[in-house]
């Protein structure tokens, strides 16, 4: 009877004495399951198995699975925020931009679930509330960002959460999507385009379309008027 319980009271030991790297195993093994099959998907039984823990240790570090869930959100969006703060130091706007691109490749390839954690949460019911705060900090520095390319002279005047939202819109639907593109790779008669080639062309076009002077609808206008009175 002893000898049977041994390595489970052994796993007990280990868990009671290093509860830091059971927290980072669960998050690591939410981050993944949730990212990968969505929230109602993944019972508490697969998140104990993916972190090699006792499925009570979910709800003894963190409530049950929606607070490992909240938790999950909040280290992804807190860490976004975070890697985000070096575009405010940025010796201008133009360089601004290019860290803001740099610091989102970076994080996306070190935690590749947290685009489509992303993805499921800016699509679900609501925004989980442990994330407001950084998600307004985000929000915050992408629109200081705008207006500080205007007061500079390098961007033309534009909606700030307009440009937040197409900004990270854009990297966020690609970087979600990756798991869908390797699949489809093997059945196009095309090269899929890795990230850093996405990464640099949405650099381009969003500077392009930020340079200061007349935006393309002026110049149409002002084409058809002068159309108009030929």
């Amino acid at each position: 009877m002893s000898t049977s319980l041994a390595p489970r009271q052994r796993k007990k030991a280990r868990e009671k004495r290093d509860p830091g790297a059971t927290r980072r195993a669960l998050l690591a093994a939410g981050a993944r399951l949730f990212s990968e099959k969505g929230y109602a998907a993944v019972s508490v039984e697969d998140l104990a198995r993916r972190a090699g823990v006792n499925k009570a240790l979910i709800s003894y570090h963190f409530g049950g699975k929606r607070g490992l869930y909240a938790a999950v959100l909040e280290s992804g969006f807190a860490e976004m925020a975070f890697r985000l703060r070096v575009v405010v130091g940025a010796a201008d706007a133009r360089e601004g931009l290019h860290r803001f691109f740099g610091v989102f490749e970076e994080m996306t390839r070190e935690r590749s679930d947290f685009p489509a954690l992303f993805l499921r949460e800016a699509v679900s019911k609501g925004i989980e509330p442990a994330v407001v705060p950084h998600l307004l900090e985000i929000m915050g520095i992408t629109r200081r960002l705008a207006q500080r390319g205007h007061r500079e002279g390098r961007f033309r005047k534009v909606d700030p959460l307009l440009f937040h939202f197409g900004l990270v819109g854009a990297l966020g639907f690609f970087f979600a999507t990756e798991p869908a593109r390797r699949r489809a790779a093997a059945h196009v008669p095309f090269e899929m385009p890795t990230p850093g080639a996405f990464i640099r062309h949405l650099e381009e076009m969003t500077l392009r379309g930020l340079a200061p002077g007349p935006s393309p609808t002026t110049k149409q206008k002002s084409n058809k008027r002068k159309g108009a009175r030929t």
